[in-house]
């Protein structure tokens, strides 16, 4: 159960970029790079997801 552990952990973290994201871009002068690299971060561990949930299917 430590990988399911592992999948929620990061299915959190994936949560928390995206109201990140939207928080920044809500502000009148969001700052570009920031919400970019919010979006890399994201974009990473969603795919580290993937990966992980086709192990253990």
């Amino acid at each position: 159960m430590a990988l399911q552990g592992h999948i929620q952990e990061l299915s959190e973290k994936h949560r928390k970029l995206e109201e990140l994201i939207e928080d920044e871009m809500a502000h009148p002068d969001w700052n570009e790079s920031r919400v970019a690299a919010l979006k890399k971060q994201k974009l990473r561990i969603k795919d580290e997801l993937q990966r992980l949930r086709s192990t253990v299917h």
